[in-house]
């Protein structure tokens, strides 16, 4: 039985078979548009869409009808639309990057020797709001609510490498100076800034390691730090050793934040 093609009569009920298709490819547009540096031509956009010209003209067509998509009447060029501006601001609006973080950090906690926490700024430091203790691995020293070293902690140096100074010298001086340790180099500072991460080791207890790794927002600012408190040397797998860093990355694909390179 020969096959009918996409621009076959509709049936008897006006509705195309294969909609939820449909939504797909059309969204697949959308995602195109997005990634894109500049506007697209729509020999480009079915080129990286691996569309046909005529499937690809049909579906912006539909796309501008409906506000999803601009074409600039000179050139031709599709890019987003107004419509799909308003969506991805919803949805920015709805988009929590201490909860999105909570979420994976707990998932961490119960696959890898590592006790894990999400820790925010406030005007006294580093502050844990969510801590999820390890079946494995766990300390006593560490817990809900804690304020942590804003010079002698992961989390400290993360948050002092992208919250203006004003902002830490506030919290600095709330701190006892013993508490907070020795202010760190902007060498250090800048490696942080280039690597997503920052890591001590016998801070807290000796043996022990603590990791950061900021969380952005989708204005790219900070908005929380994830940490974990663990022995490495019961870490023997090298992908439980980096898989701080690679939840982080899960987790700026739902914040839209940065997406940590290293």
């Amino acid at each position: 039985m020969p096959q009918t093609s996409e621009s076959s009569a509709l049936p008897a009920n006006g509705k195309r078979p294969g909609t939820i298709q449909s939504v797909s490819i059309a969204v697949g547009f959308l995602k195109t548009l997005a990634n894109a540096e500049e506007p697209l031509a729509l020999a480009e956009l079915a080129r990286r869409t691996n569309a046909g010209r005529s499937t690809a003209h049909r579906y912006m067509q539909s796309l501008v009808k409906e506000g999803l998509a601009t074409q600039d009447p000179a050139s031709g060029f599709y890019d987003l639309g107004p419509t799909a501006l308003s969506v991805g601001i919803a949805a920015l609006k709805r988009t929590d990057a201490v909860e999105i973080a909570a979420r994976h950090m707990k998932d961490l906690a119960g696959r890898v020797a590592a006790s894990a926490g999400v820790a925010i700024w406030t005007e006294r430091g580093p502050t844990l709001v969510r801590w999820y203790r390890s079946a494995y691995f766990s300390i006593s020293s560490v817990g809900l609510g804690d304020i942590l070293p804003v010079d002698n902690s992961a989390c400290g140096h993360v948050f002092q490498a992208f919250l203006p100074a004003s902002q830490i010298e506030v919290a600095r001086r709330l701190q006892p100076r013993a508490f907070r340790g020795k202010p760190p180099s902007e060498q250090t500072l800048d490696q942080i800034r280039t690597t997503f991460r920052s890591k001590f080791t016998s801070h807290l207890l000796p043996e022990i390691t603590g990791q950061a790794v900021p969380v952005f927002d989708a204005q790219q600012e900070i908005a929380c730090a994830m940490t974990t408190v663990t022995n490495l040397g019961q870490i023997s797998n090298p992908k439980d050793a980096e898989a701080l860093f690679e939840t982080a990355r899960e987790v700026a694909r739902e914040t839209g934040g940065f997406t940590l390179r290293g």
